[in-house]
């Protein structure tokens, strides 16, 4: 007999998923080019010259088995020396490679990271907005996803409401800073605030409190932004990254858990992550990505054009009257939609070939979400359609 839980996730498809989908298959009607995809967070820089150089260098001077073979279960250990190196040079902090687990992506690490230190029924707590798929990564490891409700003024931390949710049922803090969707970034002095609280409440309860920080943005942060490194903060941090945007890499998977060196059982979490993996099929990213990342940790594809795809539509948003909290990194924004159903608001825009995103998923309602991922060419010409879509709707 099949699993029925699994089953009944089918009836709960990514909404995210659902309109890449349809503007995919709008595309072969009119040309993709005439759709005005902002579904998908799929970054469409290319990857630095410097790695590919690297990935081919290596394929033409490295002995096959290093290159593709299996690595250890924690990682390359040359690899994971270098990101403690690079993150200790960078953050000022202590890592050591014992500290670093390598992984397939942020997802891969939030789902190590969360078996770590969380017990089935214990809560994990995270704020709207977020990433949809923290349900399932938090759920299906038997702890309990609870939502923070926003602070849609600034979206950063409501205290108030986080203060009455921290009970001591709670082993874990997720956080997303810069955010998906809202592209804004956690402040020094949000940072310090809940930090300050979590210790509080550990002291309380008589047990540890984990921060886990997702933080594949990290890199995409926006000029003049407060962009601090969590782990800086909070002993009991486990930070969790991914290649995927800094270099645009999302299709290798590669990524890691970094795991404070302050934070209790420090030395012997990583180790903890790789028997999780004899439970999760994960074992062993791909040796050769593993090694030409660690040869490139400090470079980032062209992220600029995210920041200029970013003022140009922020501009234009407020010129046609919605209100927006402006981005200070990722590659998406977040304006309240101009009425209160935002599905309805984003089933209206594609009669306009606007694909936008709307917020339900996300966990706030009014909103919707735009990845401006795409060429810039292709946000300026999707202004016309916005004005065209406002005008005739609203």
């Amino acid at each position: 007999m099949i699993v029925q839980k699994y089953k009944d996730m089918l009836q709960g498809k990514s909404v995210i998923r659902q309109l890449s989908e349809f503007a995919t298959q709008r595309g072969k009607e009119i040309g993709y080019e005439n759709v005005f995809d902002y579904s998908l967070g799929n970054p469409s820089v290319p990857v630095p010259q410097a790695f590919t150089d690297t990935m081919i260098r290596m394929l033409q001077e490295k002995n096959p088995m290093e290159l593709h073979g299996y690595s250890q279960s924690l990682g390359i250990p040359s690899v994971r020396e270098k990101v403690a190196a690079s993150l200790n040079e960078r953050f000022g902090m202590h890592y050591t490679g014992n500290h670093i687990f390598m992984t397939t992506g942020a997802a891969g690490a939030i789902a190590h990271a969360v078996r770590c230190v969380a017990e089935p029924g214990d809560e994990v707590l995270t704020f709207a907005p977020y990433f949809p798929e923290y349900a399932p990564y938090i759920n299906l490891t038997g702890a309990v996803l609870k939502v923070v409700p926003a602070d849609t003024e600034s979206f950063q931390i409501n205290f108030e409401a986080f203060e009455q949710m921290l009970t001591d049922k709670v082993a874990a803090v997720l956080i997303n800073t810069p955010n998906n969707p809202s592209g804004m970034v956690y402040s020094t002095q949000t940072i310090q605030e809940m930090a300050r609280i979590m210790r509080e409440k550990e002291e309380q309860y008589g047990h540890d409190i984990f921060l886990i920080s997702d933080e594949p943005y990290r890199e995409i942060v926006f000029a003049g932004v407060d962009a601090p490194y969590p782990s800086r903060f909070y002993d009991n941090t486990l930070s969790c990254y991914s290649f995927s945007k800094s270099l645009s890499l999302p299709g290798e998977r590669i990524g890691y858990v970094a795991v404070n060196p302050a934070c209790t059982d420090a030395d012997i979490i990583s180790v903890m992550c790789s028997q999780i993996s004899r439970g999760t099929g994960h074992n062993c990213p791909p040796s050769i990505i593993q090694l030409a990342v660690s040869e490139v940790l400090d470079l980032t594809a062209d992220l600029s054009v995210y920041e200029t795809n970013m003022n140009i539509l922020y501009k234009e948003l407020m010129n046609l009257g919605f209100e927006c909290v402006k981005p200070g990194g990722t590659f998406y924004i977040f304006p309240r939609a101009l009425e209160e159903d935002a599905v309805a608001f984003s089933e209206k825009a594609k009669k306009y070939d606007l694909i936008l995103v709307p917020s339900d998923s996300f966990g706030v309602k009014g909103y919707f979400r735009l990845a401006y991922c795409i060429d810039t060419e292709k946000v300026e010409r999707s202004l016309e359609a916005f004005r065209k879509f406002v005008k005739a709707e609203y």
